[in-house]
């Protein structure tokens, strides 16, 4: 964790630095214009807004490794394979609702490129796939 800590402390010097550096240029290969027209905006504020979220990643992970109380099973070099296990959860490989709300939103999108009728269509099919995939363990042969 601590060398994800130093790699996005790395990005975050690498995109502000950057961003310095194209701002003056810009400024520097457009002399005769004012400076607020001088600036390309939307290439410096994406580098800034980059060194920006790099930070709050590296700040984030900082907190997390400082506050889990050890190191990750993954950065400990003797560790096995079964130590960085966690429970998943549970899922259902069987399903088919989440198929079906794919294709819901599908048709949802399609709706809202081709033609206004499908959108409650769409929505329709949404609220079919929602509950049945909440209730799938109600009925038939994986019910409790």
């Amino acid at each position: 964790m601590r060398d994800n800590v130093i790699l996005w402390w790395i990005l975050t010097a690498f995109f502000a630095l950057i961003g310095v550096v194209y701002t003056g240029w810009n400024i520097l290969a457009n002399p005769t214009l004012p400076l607020v027209n001088q600036i390309e905006w939307v290439g410096t504020v994406a580098l800034f807004f980059a060194a920006f979220m790099g930070a709050m990643i590296a700040f984030y992970l900082d907190r997390t490794h400082g506050a889990q109380g050890g190191e990750l099973p993954e950065d400990i070099l003797t560790a096995d394979i079964d130590d960085g296990d966690p429970e998943l959860g549970e899922f259902s490989p069987w399903s088919w609702w989440p198929i079906v709300l794919a294709g819901s939103a599908a048709v949802f999108v399609v709706g809202l490129a081709v033609g206004h009728f499908l959108l409650p269509i769409g929505l329709a099919i949404f609220v079919v796939a929602i509950v049945g995939w909440v209730f799938e363990y109600y009925r038939g042969h994986f019910a409790r």
